[in-house]
């Protein structure tokens, strides 16, 4: 997830909180994406920030709501349940780095369990698991300094992989075992530091290799998740400044990027050549992550900044 620069005070991330919301869409996506249309309107006033999105069964998706620090799912026919609410800070106080309030971020959904990165500049922070129709806990400490953000499991594993936009780090947590919930520093080299804002962001993994966007230097990266290269990370796509949250559409290489102060969502090709094809006058209001089901194409906007209609957008990808 990221923020424009505007709103990293607490005082202003209160005023995020809020605001109205207004719903605008005029359909202006751009070949192979098009039918762009908002699928839901969340309410900004209670914290309803959706941030990031995760593919459900039958045809749902599930999203973290960011400010009411919840795990939300919306059916395909645009019904929205809320399956679970992480306690607030016991530290009423405490200050979330960068951003000054708490916020739920990353999302993993393996079967009926569900894992989320929670930030909240205290006790609380870090990753949180929950089964439907039971109550949250956490399994993993992450340090209250940091901001985890986005969140992937390594299928074959178990292992979550965590990236912390304030430290600039990579972190492990298995699942799994006798170390289930035991943090372990994957990377911390340069690449994933910020050059003054937000560093390493969205998290993806694919033929066993993970890769990471970093917000401020407008990367994407690639590092093996085993061997003598694990933690080591090389550029793979650059020149997406503001980049977010990102996927893969399973043509090669070629992936969806979400680029969150200019309201834009770009598709990249293997070659790195990246074009514009959903913008604010399809209902982009911020976009924080994006999900790809067969053609169908989920991206949910949070209005950190633009502070009007958080919501979801489904357009439809020509393959």
């Amino acid at each position: 997830m990221s923020f424009s620069r505007v709103i990293a005070t607490s005082a202003l991330a209160a005023a995020v909180l809020g605001s109205g919301a207004v719903a605008t869409s005029a359909q202006a996506s751009t070949a192979p994406v098009s039918d762009a249309h908002i699928q839901v309107h969340f309410d900004l006033k209670t914290g309803q920030m959706p941030e990031n999105v995760v593919l459900d069964r039958n045809g749902s998706v599930d999203v973290t709501l960011a400010g009411s620090h919840q795990v939300a799912r919306v059916s395909r026919t645009g019904k929205v349940h809320v399956l679970a609410t992480l306690p607030a800070p016991a530290d009423s106080g405490a200050k979330t780095p960068l951003l000054g309030f708490p916020l739920a971020t990353g999302l993993v959904r393996d079967g009926r369990t569900f894992y989320v990165a929670y930030a909240t500049g205290s006790t609380e922070t870090g990753i949180w698991k929950f089964t439907e129709g039971g109550k949250p806990r956490k399994i993993a400490d992450l340090p209250d300094r940091g901001l985890p953000n986005g969140l992937v499991m390594n299928r074959r594993t178990g292992v979550l992989y965590v990236t912390d936009s304030a430290l600039g780090t990579v972190r492990s947590v298995p699942t799994r075992g006798e170390k289930t919930g035991k943090v372990t520093v994957f990377s911390s080299g340069a690449a994933l530091t910020s050059t003054g804002f937000f560093g390493v962001n969205g998290a993806k993994i694919r033929d066993q290799k993970l890769y990471v966007s970093n917000l401020d230097r407008g990367t994407v990266l690639s590092s093996p998740l085993t061997g003598s290269r694990a933690g080591t990370f090389r550029t793979v796509a650059k020149n997406l400044a503001g980049i977010d949250d990102f996927e893969f559409t399973g043509q090669g290489s070629q992936f969806l990027a979400t680029l969150n102060p200019e309201n834009k969502v770009v598709l990249v090709s293997g070659a790195g050549k990246h074009k514009t094809v959903l913008t604010e006058k399809d209902g982009l209001s911020n976009p924080t992550s994006v999900a790809v089901r067969g053609t169908t194409i989920y991206v949910p906007s949070a209005a950190y900044s633009t502070q009007k209609d958080p919501n979801l957008l489904v357009a439809r990808l020509t393959r």
